[in-house]
């Protein structure tokens, strides 16, 4: 049998951890177990470990991380791997998601062919509509784009036609085979949160590795729920604005370094063209707060953050 470990990287919601273990309970992809590491500090880590079973009703078993300390998200992501280093596949899973009941069978199935060592899935919005099949990154601009974003999600897909436009997947849905981390690495953990899942598939496919797209992989992913970047723009929180802008300067950096001279002034113009132009002032404070990070190559988590 194939063993699966979801790794899930949790800050302060036992809520968000309960939702996604109910979805994940009724997988139709049975031999998983789940293993979470709580960021939010060591009293959010014994709130969750009180509501949290030690199995799902079908005996998958479910660990909590003993660590106490805010490792960020990549830094957590690799804590779950090395917690299970023996795995055959590592399903990187957002909390704030529900798997649909065929999505890990899926993903399974798409890696098991051998042609890819990393896929995604169809990441989608409660309310029905695509938020990404896979992600291009635009090196030039330092953007990223959804690919099929605001489809159906019961819209027909090519998946030949996303794996040749993907460079990325999204760190929602990543189902990572044994020979992509000992090929690419772990995560980046200096990026703290943001971006981490596009430099390391950069990475990955510059070592010559490939990744897959499977269709019948639905998640149903509720962007932003634990840290609100799917507030409105002009009701956005600091700490997503400063730290997406500050490390798409950092995939530049560290991937295609000598386009930064032409991405950094672009990324300023597209950063001002989104928050000023509407009025976001504040939010365009904190988007240039984060670019000059990023023109500075300030890492980790911010200072003003603790």
């Amino acid at each position: 049998m194939t063993q699966v470990v979801v790794c899930i990287v949790s800050f302060r919601d036992p809520p968000l951890i309960a939702h996604c273990l109910a979805a994940l309970a009724q997988s139709t992809f049975t031999d998983f177990e789940v293993v979470i590491c709580e960021n939010g500090g060591d009293d959010a880590r014994q709130r969750l470990a009180a509501t949290l079973p030690t199995r799902l009703p079908a005996g998958q078993p479910i660990a909590l991380l003993e660590q106490a300390a805010n490792l960020g998200y990549a830094g957590g992501v690799n804590a779950c791997l090395a917690a299970r280093p023996d795995a055959d596949f590592w399903w990187v899973l957002n909390p704030d998601t529900r798997a649909d009941p065929e999505a890990l069978e899926a993903l399974v199935e798409r890696l098991q062919r051998g042609d890819c060592e990393a896929a995604g899935g169809v990441l989608y919005h409660p309310n029905g509509r695509v938020q990404a099949y896979g992600g291009r990154w635009n090196t030039w601009c330092a953007r990223a784009e959804s690919i099929g974003f605001g489809a159906p999600v019961t819209a027909p897909v090519d998946p030949r036609f996303v794996e040749s436009r993907m460079n990325y997947l999204l760190g929602a849905c990543m189902l990572i085979g044994r020979s992509f981390v000992a090929t690419a690495g772990l995560m980046r953990d200096d990026y703290f949160l943001y971006a981490e899942e596009i430099e390391w598939c950069l990475r990955a496919q510059a070592k010559g590795l490939r990744l897959g797209f499977a269709p019948g992989a639905r998640v149903c992913h509720g962007q932003g729920g634990t840290t609100g970047s799917a507030a409105s723009l002009r009701a956005r929180p600091p700490l997503p604005i400063y730290l997406d802008e500050r490390n798409k300067l950092h995939v530049i950096r560290d991937t295609t370094q000598f386009r930064l001279l032409v991405a950094a002034p672009m990324a300023f113009i597209l950063a001002c063209a989104r928050f000023a132009r509407r009025g976001a002032m504040r939010q365009w404070k904190h988007a240039m707060a984060g670019w000059w990070a990023g023109v500075c190559n300030r890492r980790g988590a911010p200072t003003w953050l603790q």
